[in-house]
């Protein structure tokens, strides 16, 4: 009957990594964590929990929980310090149960107490702990030191030319007193526009104060006419300096 209990028990759905050891690296003065990787490879939601013969000496997080279809779930397991012996071998053991989740759960612990033992699947795994050889303490010390510099005076390719940067401020240089030169002569023009228009304000108030037919208004009205075409030149110039500026900035 029991062998045929035996047979009648499903096989673990879960895929555990690592399968059969989990291995603690000492030294053993501090918590000493490792990580047991629970993958569901089934179409169907699986319910695990996770057991141990020694409950004191271990900190599992999560001990227990569901796992969708296609999902995994990392489990840590950590191993409180103690003095080590490297005569005494470990005995302890975990154990990894599972069941198919039934539909519209919402009790775990109801589920695992009405669970029929040829409905669970369970592995083992043992515990196996290690003390650092004198090749990692060598290497954790190499890895601890700082990487030599090394010599960059010797370049394996051809230095770059500084004399292309230089070239390239100088021509930025040129630009911007160009355009500081362009600014004030708009400038310059500007302030002589202003002064030619007050000019021929002040000629056309004294034409109209005189009359038309003296020879003083005449006279006016020919200065007025004559220096017309110089403010249109000196307009036309202000805005040939204004674009031009503009375009090289």
């Amino acid at each position: 009957m029991a062998a045929a209990g035996a047979l009648a028990k499903h096989e673990q759905i879960l895929v555990l990594d690592p399968p059969t050891d989990l291995k603690f690296k000492g030294p053993f003065t501090d918590v000493v964590t490792t990580n047991l990787k629970l993958r569901n490879p089934s179409d169907r939601k699986v319910c695990f929990k996770v057991k141990t013969t020694a409950p004191r000496r271990y900190c599992v997080r999560p001990n227990s929980g569901i796992i969708d279809p296609g999902s995994s779930v990392i489990v840590s397991v950590m191993l409180q310090p103690f003095d080590y012996d490297p005569n005494e071998k470990s005995k302890h053991k975990f154990m990894v149960q599972t069941i198919y989740a039934p539909p519209n759960i919402s009790d775990m612990e109801a589920v695992w107490k009405e669970a029929k033992p040829d409905e669970l699947m369970d592995s083992k795994l043992r515990c196996v702990f290690e003390m650092p050889n004198e090749n990692d303490k060598l290497n954790d010390i190499d890895a601890s030191k700082p990487a030599p510099v090394q010599n960059t005076s010797k370049q394996d390719g051809p230095m770059p030319k500084p004399h292309s940067v230089s070239l390239n401020d100088t021509e930025t240089r040129k630009l911007v007193e160009e355009c500081k030169r362009l600014q004030a002569e708009v400038m310059k023009l500007s302030e002589e526009n202003r002064h030619l228009r007050d000019e021929g304000l002040r000629l056309r108030k004294v034409a109209h104060s005189d009359k038309s037919g003296s020879p003083t208004a005449l006279a006016l009205r020919d200065n007025g006419s004559n220096s017309l075409p110089s403010l249109l030149v000196v307009i036309a110039a202000i805005f040939i300096g204004f674009f031009l500026g503009k375009f090289i900035l």
